[in-house]
């Protein structure tokens, strides 16, 4: 039931075509944040705000920045284009849906206010071109901003009004400390700033110091994640790291999760393992790699979106990268040459309608499980996140707990209640197919994605057509020790499922039709060894002589 207090949108005194756009996206009522945040930033005031992901932060800080610029431009005096309003997020994938959702608010203002985000895959150039053109707001990274001000392609002292920092509780743990540090001097002295962020960390109150000038805290008595009603999180102990394949191969092949599922990690080894794995069951799914361009993840997860993927592997270790807390990083943060952390994936990426979320591996941080457990049970939607824990995981499992039940104390992580001992007739096929995805197998299979993005790639296309042998040995490099898949463990025959489960494994069983055609009869009697039937000689009473 809606609260009749509560401030719709077309209370807040917004612009009638920022109302048509949000009517469009099928928005009735603001929430919670965003009903808090836009009439203080409409009055001019800096903000630092907290909400969990999936509360609709984006729109909370697009929709008054854009009502800013269009009341600006129909007031004002008339200046010259310029760059009015620059937006920085951790991540290449973040400015990317950045973007997308301030350009889908602004659809009926799009030849008034126009949008760049310079963390795309195109080369510096094509960038430079873009930004000549001054577009009112500019999305990016601290590292992509930077460089272009440094190049001269960019200039905000004399013309920006506006800063959003999106997701500040990781821009310094990505390493961009010193990077902002030196892109706030290439800002004018005088501007609007809000940070927008999932937690109230060091770094975040130290980001405060540095942009924020008398802002008003935002702090919403709202858990971090939705309730029990919206969102079922539970735990299950693993024995053994075996048990932990044998569980998810049940609970995969015997559809007891159903629709899209998000698989965690911790490491990008992990993933391909996982993926190996899952492949000798036929249980199609595809891991996130940081190692691959941008153009390459963004389809992976457009396609997963479209329903091309039910499993998405990914990890907040590897894809994330580990938080950089070193303070001299000398001219910029050292960075993991295997990953890129301008690629994150566990926050704020929009993967839409996940159903569930499966820790295999415990996250390492409470805060990573919060990014993890994030990703499903959005905008009003049911999900479920079930971790996977061993013995040795308990205390970990303890600090997670006790972030998530707060000052109530009440137990969140519910018990996953499954009984081992009816799933043990797989035991011995999740066996083989753990021996069969080697070291050797996985390095393959990273090697193998790699390859088909080099024969694909347009850049490498003039580099192929004046190495033509180059090509060749790259096409006919063929994997020495790939896993070998067993088609006969993708089927599951009857007598391993559960009895209470057979119902759903093979709820519509296919009978043997008989053969309609009649070229298959013919085929068939034509054929001596299936048409030959033996029938025992009838006694017949012999003719009487005459």
């Amino acid at each position: 039931m809606e609260d009749p207090e509560s401030l719709g949108f077309e209370h807040m005194g917004l612009d009638h075509r920022l109302l048509q756009a949000v009517t469009d996206l099928g928005w009735s009522r603001p929430t919670l944040i965003q009903e808090k945040a836009i009439p203080l930033a409409l009055e001019g005031k800096d903000l630092l705000a907290r909400a969990r992901t999936g509360s609709g932060k984006t729109a909370a800080y697009a929709i008054p920045m854009l009502q800013l610029l269009l009341h600006r431009k129909a007031t004002g005096p008339v200046v010259e284009q310029a760059v009015r309003a620059l937006v920085l997020v951790p991540t290449k994938e973040l400015a990317r849906q950045a973007q997308s959702m301030i350009q889908q608010l602004a659809a009926y203002c799009a030849r008034d206010i126009r949008v760049a985000n310079v963390s795309a895959a195109e080369d510096s150039a094509s960038q430079r071109a873009v930004l000549m053109e001054k577009p009112d707001v500019v999305v990016g990274t601290p590292s992509r901003i930077l460089n272009h001000l440094q190049q001269d392609n960019l200039k905000l002292r004399d013309s920006m009004e506006l800063l959003v920092v999106d997701e500040a509780d990781l821009l310094f743990s990505f390493g961009f400390e010193e990077e902002l540090k030196s892109l706030l001097c290439h800002l004018p002295r005088i501007y609007q700033a809000f940070l927008m962020s999932a937690t109230f960390n060091e770094d975040v109150q130290a980001l405060k110091e540095l942009v924020l000038h008398n802002p008003v805290t935002l702090k919403l008595q709202e858990s971090q994640l939705p309730g029990p009603d919206q969102l079922q999180q539970f735990q299950v102990v693993c024995e053994t790291e075996e048990d932990k394949f044998l569980l998810l191969y049940a609970l995969l092949k015997l559809s007891l999760i159903r629709g899209k599922s998000l698989l965690f990690v911790n490491t990008l080894e992990r993933s391909y393992r996982l993926r190996l794995f899952l492949e000798q069951f036929s249980i199609p799914a595809c891991v996130l790699n940081g190692e691959l361009p941008l153009r390459s993840r963004c389809h992976i997860i457009s396609q997963f979106n479209q329903g091309f993927y039910d499993c998405v592997i990914a990890t907040d270790a590897e894809v994330l990268g580990p938080p950089v807390k070193g303070k001299h990083r000398g001219k910029g943060p050292k960075r993991d040459k295997a990953s890129d952390p301008e690629a994150g994936v566990a926050r704020g990426i929009d993967f839409h309608h996940v159903c569930a979320v499966l820790n295999f591996d415990l996250p390492p941080t409470p805060e990573a499980y919060i990014h993890r457990a994030g990703r499903t049970a959005r905008a009003n939607n049911p999900g479920i996140v079930l971790t996977f824990v061993l013995p040795t995981e308990q205390s970990q499992l303890g600090k997670i707990e006790e972030l998530l039940s707060g000052d109530s104390g009440a137990p969140v992580l519910l018990p996953y209640q499954f009984h081992m001992e009816e799933i043990e007739g797989f035991r011995y096929r999740c066996r083989d197919a753990m021996r069969s995805v080697t070291k050797q197998a996985i390095r393959e299979a990273r090697l193998k994605e790699i390859k088909e993005e080099l024969l694909h790639s347009e850049k490498l296309k003039t580099y192929f057509e004046d190495n033509p042998r180059d090509l060749q040995l790259l096409r006919h490099d063929l994997p020495l020790h790939p896993a070998v898949v067993k088609p006969h463990l993708g089927n599951v025959p009857d007598y391993l499922v559960p009895p209470a489960l057979r119902g759903l494994v093979h709820p519509h069983k296919k009978r043997k039709k008989p053969l309609a055609s009649k070229k298959a009869k013919k085929a068939k009697t034509q054929n001596p060894l299936r048409s030959f039937k033996h029938r025992g000689e009838k006694c017949r009473p012999t003719a009487a002589p005459s």
